[in-house]
């Protein structure tokens, strides 16, 4: 039918949208989604605000509450550690199957991203972009594809978390170092080296998230972007 398209199109923006402001944490752990209000913020009528939700309620992203209202999830502690977990032993696989595909090209690939790393490891986001970076690539090496889907699914997830894994110069400094050792294990062939390297480089992540929001609240990311939806939100 003519109209499903645009409904769609228009669903997919939304969720969109919803979804980098819940991981940017514009949208505060714990915050509650008003329809009214998100739709009127959002400048889209109820239906495809209703789909994006659905979405990113099965997603794990949005959570149903027994009484019917939607909330973003809460930073948990508990959960860090178990995705964490399984990220590392995702990242574990692929850099062991990376090292053993990587071309020469691949090589002077992920050396160019830490070049990069490193020229921008004093500015928190760019350092994050360029590490995710690095880690997309390996992974883009390693040629499973069951592996990188679940770890695309994992890392959505963990974007919540990761402003707090790299907040301070001393643990970028740290991750780059930890960057380098992985590249050099992936350049010189030692796929045990790498396995190993890639899974203590994440829980050594997981370790600086736990230990900044046992010591923080969220970090306030909302300073010169977007204005979370929820923050003028009536009730539904």
């Amino acid at each position: 039918m003519p109209e499903s398209p645009t409904r769609n199109t228009g669903a997919h923006v939304v969720y969109t949208e919803l979804k980098r402001q819940i991981l940017n944490l514009e949208l505060k752990p714990g915050q509650r989604i008003y329809e009214p209000a998100m739709s009127a913020a959002l400048q889209v009528s109820r239906t495809p605000l209703r789909e994006a939700v659905r979405r990113l309620i099965s997603e794990g992203l949005l959570e149903q509450q027994p009484t019917g209202g939607v909330l973003v999830p809460a930073l948990d502690e508990a959960a860090i550690s178990e995705l964490y977990e399984v990220r590392a032993a995702m990242e574990s696989l692929m850099a062991r199957n990376a090292c053993l595909n990587a071309t020469p090209a691949d090589l002077e690939a992920l050396e160019a991203i830490l070049e990069r790393n490193a020229a921008l490891v004093k500015f928190a986001d760019d350092a994050m972009k360029q590490g995710m970076a690095l880690h997309a690539k390996i992974a883009a090496i390693a040629g499973n594809s069951w592996a990188r889907r679940f770890h695309d699914q994992i890392s959505s997830h963990m974007e919540r978390y990761r402003h707090f894994t790299n907040s301070t110069q001393e643990r970028r400094d740290q991750a780059l170092a930890q960057h380098r050792a992985l590249v050099e294990a992936l350049s010189g062939g030692d796929p045990d080296k790498a396995a190993k390297l890639a899974f203590d480089h994440v829980m050594g992540a997981r370790d600086a998230a736990v230990r900044a929001m046992s010591g923080n609240s969220a970090p306030d990311n909302t300073a010169g972007g977007h204005t979370a939806a929820g923050d003028t939100a009536v009730s539904s």
